[in-house]
């Protein structure tokens, strides 16, 4: 009889850890997807770059921005913890989607309902979540652009390490060979929470939620800020593992990364 129920716990637990660990959706072929890492997306009026792609266990599937992106203060003003933005459920126009995605997380809405006093996290947590529609599913892909990747996340860079990036600012006029970039870290900064970076070219307005990855194609960061002093044309990329661990821990959307279907190559020439 124990031995019985023995096998019947077991063998919950193994269907319980199953059911946890879903499989990713099935991705369009990364050639002809129209919805991918790097489209533009304009919420109010305000156009971003996105960065990565993520899903959920329900196979729901999200598109990460900057959380600056959905906020309603100047342009100078980016502490996450006071400055206020847009809600939940505000409607996101995506390029290469049919119908608008919705603001499903902020990182700066989630720090301003927990109080947050951090002032690292409220410097440097940026990125906020879009639901894509249901109707768009079959027209994504999670590999970036040329570059290929992510491979997975990492949680840190060390000064003069490469990094790559992937900007789609509308002032650059459709110049698509100004997209992908290469550059080297500077280090972190902000206890982990933030890398300066010098690309070629520099992120511009337009480009803020751009993705960050390492020479092996992790992710490691969203294009945050565009440094004036002490570092100018510098760039500041928020830490995508932090903000990952603090949407988790703060009622966010339970998403686990995707993986690019086209392998890392670090090319800046290509399809």
């Amino acid at each position: 009889m124990h031995k019985t129920l023995s096998a019947l716990a077991v063998a919950s637990a193994s269907l319980v850890l199953a059911a946890s660990a879903s499989a990713a959706p099935t991705w369009a072929p990364a050639a002809s997807a129209a919805v991918h890492p790097g489209v533009q997306t304009v919420t109010d009026g305000a156009q971003c770059t996105s960065n990565f792609v993520f899903y959920d266990g329900s196979n729901a599937i999200y598109l990460g921005q900057a959380a600056h992106c959905a906020g309603t203060g100047s342009n100078t003003d980016t502490d996450g913890c006071t400055t206020p933005s847009l809600p939940l459920g505000t409607p996101v126009t995506v390029d290469g989607a049919s119908k608008p995605g919705t603001l499903a997380y902020s990182s700066w809405a989630a720090m301003q309902a927990a109080g947050e006093t951090n002032a690292d996290a409220c410097a440097y947590n940026d990125i906020s979540l879009i639901k894509l529609d249901p109707a768009d599913y079959a027209s994504v892909n999670p590999s970036v652009p040329t570059l290929g990747g992510p491979t997975g996340i990492a949680d840190s860079t060390a000064a003069g390490d490469d990094v790559y990036s992937y900007g789609n600012s509308s002032l650059r006029l459709g110049i698509t060979q100004l997209s992908p970039k290469r550059g080297k870290s500077l280090g972190t900064a902000g206890n982990g929470w933030t890398h300066q970076v010098y690309t070629v070219t520099p992120g511009i307005p337009g480009d803020s939620g751009s993705g960050f990855m390492d020479a092996t194609g992790k992710a490691f960061g969203v294009l945050s800020t565009l440094q004036i002093a002490p570092l100018p044309a510098a760039n500041g990329v928020s830490d995508l593992s932090r903000m990952l661990a603090y949407m988790k821990s703060h009622g966010g959307p339970d998403v686990t990364l995707a993986t690019g279907t086209k392998a890392f190559t670090g090319s800046l020439i290509g399809a």
